[in-house]
């Protein structure tokens, strides 16, 4: 029994289509899984598709387009089949396609539908302009309750005030977001402000928040830290991925778990060069709080030496019970700086289990 089909990077074109198009109008009833990302279909061969989508024996929960050479013309058919057989389809991967306004326009009809069940949307590197960025925000407003991840990084001019139209969603009592990424989209403190004031008022549900290639700066991670100690905060992973900062985010950061323990499993600071040994160091005592949850923690490439591993190595004999994978890597670490760290990961007594460097 076929459930999933993979062609992703194929090079497949409108002919493939056509004929692939074909064979599962024929026979729609068993698959639940396709992915065409990655191949020069365009919009013609997409329509060829439409047909499959169409048919009310279709039963696809997941389609994936990724960088596919499609237009405003793929989304309007896709809108199209989607409202006739909507019921199914719980996540849908269009990053990278050049859907423009009245793509996003479409798409925000399909969003508001009745019968949406759409769980899972990306939209990475689309080019989210104004007008989408507001018309997306006021679709998930009006009817945001089965989403639950949303990932729009790589549009690089989604910035504040654009960003201002999906906090309304954020907001809504009835958001159930579970994960937000917003990875390179220039980001800055002031976005993160208007973000972390939306948060607090219905952070609830939010359990993944990457926010990696942002120029956030320590005064952004400080306002971040404020929802981290709000009471009803449920974060689990935060990634902040090359956003500029320093010492000051670590000591922060130490302050807010011995304020107030938090559920943060995940935690990647990688590419932070001004953390270094000083960052490290307040972060350790983050690590060796008995409230410290922590079982991934990345700092790949933040600048620091030796000094950090023994502080590391202290810091994880302290607080044996959780961490699990470490990673060290990009830092100019010798054998001799993680030896020990090393044979914590060969030790029964000690849960850590990976550790690069």
């Amino acid at each position: 029994m076929i459930l999933k089909i993979c062609l992703k990077g194929c090079s497949l074109s409108e002919i493939s289509c056509e004929v692939l198009g074909t064979a599962l109008k024929n026979n729609p009833s068993r698959l639940t899984e396709l992915d065409l990302s990655r191949n020069i279909i365009q919009d013609s061969g997409f329509l060829h598709l439409r047909g499959f989508l169409e048919s009310p024996d279709c039963r696809l929960q997941t389609l994936r387009l990724e960088d596919s050479s499609l237009s405003e013309i793929s989304c309007e058919a896709l809108v199209s089949a989607l409202k006739n057989n909507p019921s199914r389809l719980t996540e849908l991967d269009l990053s990278r396609n050049n859907l423009q306004d009245s793509g996003f326009l479409h798409l925000c009809g399909f969003l508001e539908s009745p019968d949406c069940r759409l769980q899972t949307l990306r939209l990475r590197s689309c080019s989210l302009s104004e007008i989408g960025c507001e018309a997306l925000g006021s679709a998930m407003k009006n009817k945001p309750s089965n989403l639950t991840e949303l990932d729009l990084s790589y549009n690089k001019n989604l910035e504040h005030s654009r960003l201002l139209h999906l906090c309304g969603f954020l907001e809504s009592a009835e958001c159930r977001l579970q994960t937000l990424r917003l990875e390179y989209c220039r980001l800055s403190e002031i976005s993160c402000k208007a973000l972390v004031s939306t948060l607090k008022n219905n952070p609830s549900n939010l359990t993944e928040l990457d926010l990696s290639g942002n120029h956030i700066q320590d005064s952004g991670f400080l306002l971040l830290c404020g929802f981290l100690e709000s009471p009803n905060c449920k974060l689990q992973t935060l990634r902040l991925v090359d956003c500029s900062l320093s010492e000051i985010s670590c000591n922060a950061l130490g302050s807010a778990l011995r304020r107030k323990p938090f559920n943060l499993k995940e935690l990647d600071l990688s590419w932070n060069k001004r953390l270094q040994d000083s960052g490290v160091r307040h972060l350790c005592g983050f690590l060796e709080s008995p409230d410290c949850r922590l079982q991934t923690l990345r700092l790949k490439n933040c600048r620091f030496t030796q000094t950090s591993c023994a502080d590391l190595i202290s810091a994880l004999k302290s607080n044996t019970s959780h961490l699990i994978e470490l990673d060290l890597s990009h830092n100019n670490l010798h054998y001799l700086d993680v030896q020990q760290i090393q044979d914590l990961v060969e030790s029964p007594n000690f849960k850590l289990q990976t550790l690069r460097w």
